[in-house]
């Protein structure tokens, strides 16, 4: 039976976490460390951290963060922003990410997913594809989510998972940050097209939400506002998921499987 992982977000700007709507409107929800320790402790199967305002910067990411979290985290860690090349994907490995993220770049030149698959193994290359509803469809974002580039989502997400992608990030940009749930169709759109593992991103307000999610086809969910704002912790996701029939690994604390629901 696989496990469904469970993935805390850290959007990152500045070396601070943010989280805003549809990637704007940007607030403060603390500090990177702090945040991935206690996710961690909370029971989270990974962590991920992009830094947002990388590609619009026209920089790479910022390691230092990287760095700081690896050195107080032990589950798996996967970053992303401003992967241009093979040489930026192999610095964030030896900064401490186990997996690296790459969206822009990769829509501009997709040889760099056969690149970084080939060099580094696929289990480290994850695609992320922010999609936004368009003529029916769905298409992909570039740039933070700020460019329309008119490529269909779904058919990027099978290239991408022909041409080397071990995993696939999927953020329906018409969701992140509004608490309306997950794109289930555009979820099942894509799962439907490609046999890599689809990581769930964009509307989570709730447990059932990730039920739903997994239920359309998702791999593991990723999720923020609901954990920065504290209106769930990460065991008590689990012990509601796994309430439900979804197989998920225990959570490190025991005190946080006992607490009561809503």
């Amino acid at each position: 039976m696989t496990m469904r992982r469970i993935i805390p977000c850290l959007d990152v700007a500045d070396g601070r976490v943010v989280k805003g709507v549809r990637f704007s409107e940007l607030r403060d929800a603390g500090d990177p460390v702090e945040q991935a320790m206690r996710y961690e402790a909370e029971g989270a199967d990974e962590i991920c951290i992009l830094d947002i305002s990388a590609t619009d910067q026209g920089r790479a990411h910022a390691l230092g963060v990287i760095e700081r979290v690896r050195s107080e985290l032990s589950i798996p860690l996967a970053a992303g922003g401003g992967v241009r090349s093979l040489a930026d994907a192999t610095r964030l490995l030896e900064a401490g990410a186990d997996k690296v993220a790459v969206n822009s770049a990769a829509l501009a030149s997709r040889a760099l997913v056969g690149e970084i698959s080939d060099a580094l193994g696929a289990q480290c290359c994850v695609v992320a594809i922010d999609a936004a509803r368009h003529l029916g469809g769905w298409q992909a974002l570039s740039r933070g989510g700020r460019t329309a580039t008119g490529v269909d989502a779904v058919s990027w997400a099978r290239e991408a998972a022909k041409i080397g992608a071990g995993e696939i990030l999927l953020t329906s940009w018409d969701r992140d940050g509004t608490g309306g749930g997950y794109d289930l169709e555009l979820l099942r759109a894509v799962t439907s097209e490609v046999s890599i593992p689809v990581i769930a991103s964009g509307g989570a307000a709730e447990p059932l939400h990730m039920v739903e999610a997994i239920a359309a086809g998702a791999d593991a969910v990723l999720a923020a506002s609901i954990f920065h704002d504290r209106k769930w912790s990460v065991g008590r996701v689990k012990h509601e998921l796994a309430g439900r029939g979804v197989p998920v690994r225990r959570a490190v604390r025991g005190d946080e499987m006992k607490m009561e629901f809503r």
